[in-house]
């Protein structure tokens, strides 16, 4: 009989076996390679006696997906002949009433109708910030025809309704909900190939044009969701640098700030090692997946640009070299939170858009609507310092990077590593409180009507948003009481700064 096993040994087999560095399939043998056989024995007859479970695996790879983009002053111009190198049957043309009278809209119509037998048709009735009934309306609208092709000539809401019409004119016969991301839908994988969609962003902010995320109000819930599917994503971005010409500052200003925390969030996501469930099946791995090596490089060169010409923007919108840069930080970024994710900023800004068209009825300056918003851009970055505050002990570096952008200054300067780890997050919170005060932002959920006795409203819309909660740092269990006081000491701490 082989001698009992010591507790040391037993401890160090339990130590090893809880950071193996090799997460893949089938590599074991690493994780034991120096424990001795008594101690593995004596495991093996624990494990007679334990109650069989079925472990969670994390996640071991990630995957990277993007659109083919083109960027250049006047490429909008050459949108027809893509289509017709496509060999499109049928367009269908998406845009918004804004949009349908400006030159964006007129050149791509232009190039269209350059092109011999090359038939379209033009949906112009796109609403700022979606909705489930205007999303409806576009799909039922998109059914009518038999397109082969579609083409997005406007800002993130209408790119994100002719994915939309795009995934319905080939699923003919679903539910809108039926896509839409679980909980809230039902969050059904899409294993159809869709018709070829080329995006025309107008806006310097979404980055919509590169990624397979579409987002809507469901004004039933007071809160926004959407859909997330690689399939989704365009096979084209047209990123032309005259397009945002027109663009009002306010529009300019918030698309920008949607860039700086699509980077923010993206960068500091959880590692994706760290994300659960393993997918059973490749087709199962969301297309935000936590943060990676590749995500990085797009999320940090976007924050770096952001942070340098969105400011020369809120002062003269003709600056042409930071509208230039802009327009590339958004694609960048969409890129980056494409295939990373995004997190608290996005989850708790969902509910602040949607409750506030019962609640405050708040109109922002600048938007030229006739019903109460708050820009997606702004209503992400008014919890903004409070989040970064939060998540900045779960990677301290990665926070200390972001604090010297904002600062204007390099990660070894000594005003960055003289702050200790414990201090990053105020810091930080104070670095982007300034930043959003030089762009006129409101400062904090106050600023816009909500008081006190709407955050636990807010935090109600916003615990159903799992598809980026998962995401978050320092969190917990989001879906338990962890997240829920997690969430509301954000929300108060929000209200001003």
């Amino acid at each position: 009989m082989p001698p009992a096993a010591t507790r040391s040994s037993i401890l160090r087999l339990i130590n090893v076996s809880q950071h193996s560095a090799c997460p893949c399939h089938g590599c074991r043998s690493a994780t034991y390679a120096n424990v001795p056989a008594s101690a593995l024995m004596a495991l093996n007859q624990l494990r007679k006696f334990a109650t069989p479970v079925n472990a969670v695996e994390k996640e071991y790879a990630f995957e990277v997906a993007a659109s083919n983009l083109r960027f250049g002053e006047g490429v909008t111009r050459e949108v027809g002949m893509d289509l017709k190198n496509m060999k499109a049957r049928k367009v269908g043309v998406f845009t918004d009433p804004v949009v349908a009278k400006l030159k964006p809209m007129a050149t791509a119509l232009e190039s269209l109708q350059s092109q011999d037998d090359l038939p379209f048709e033009v949906y112009d009735q796109v609403v700022a910030e979606p909705t489930e009934e205007s999303w409806r309306k576009a799909i039922d609208w998109a059914r009518q025809h038999d397109f082969s092709h579609f083409l997005a000539v406007g800002g993130g809401s209408v790119i994100d309704t002719a994915k939309t019409a795009n995934l319905f004119t080939v699923y003919k016969d679903n539910d809108l909900m039926d896509f839409v991301n679980a909980p809230i839908g039902k969050g059904l994988p899409i294993a159809e190939s869709l018709r070829p969609l080329i995006a025309v962003p107008t806006t310097a902010g979404t980055g919509s044009e590169t990624t397979g995320t579409a987002i809507f109000d469901v004004t039933s819930r007071a809160f926004k969701t959407g859909i997330a599917n690689r399939a989704l994503k365009p096979v084209l971005g047209v990123v032309d640098t005259a397009n945002t010409e027109s663009c009002p500052t306010a529009v300019h200003i918030s698309a920008g700030l949607d860039v700086l925390f699509h980077s923010l969030e993206s960068y500091t996501a959880i590692p994706y090692t760290q994300r659960t469930p393993r997918p059973a099946n490749p087709i199962l791995r969301p297309a935000y997946q936590g943060s990676n090596p590749v995500a990085d490089i797009f999320s940090m060169w976007a924050l770096r640009t952001t942070v340098k010409y969105l400011p020369r923007i809120a002062k003269d919108k003709t600056d042409h070299e930071a509208r230039s840069q802009m327009l590339l930080a958004a694609s960048f970024a969409g890129i980056g939170f494409g295939n990373a994710g995004v997190h608290l900023c996005h989850g708790m800004s969902y509910p602040i858009s949607g409750l506030n068209k019962k609640g405050p009825k708040y109109k922002h300056p600048g938007y030229q609507v006739d019903h109460p918003i708050i820009p997606h851009g702004v209503s992400v970055a008014l919890t903004g310092p409070a989040v970064f505050q939060f998540t900045a002990p779960s990677s301290p570096d990665r926070h200390r990077e972001a604090l010297a952008i904002f600062n204007n200054t390099t990660v070894t300067d000594p005003s960055i590593t003289s702050i200790p780890d414990s201090e990053i997050g105020s810091h930080l919170y104070e670095s982007i409180a300034r930043f959003l005060d030089g762009l006129g932002v409101p400062r904090g959920l106050k600023a816009v009507g909500y008081d006190k006795d709407d955050i636990s409203m807010l935090v109600e819309g916003t615990l159903p948003q799992r598809r980026v909660l998962d995401l978050a740092p320092n969190i917990g269990d989001v879906a338990g009481e962890d997240g829920r006081e997690h969430l509301t000491r954000i929300m108060e701490a929000s209200l001003e700064y």
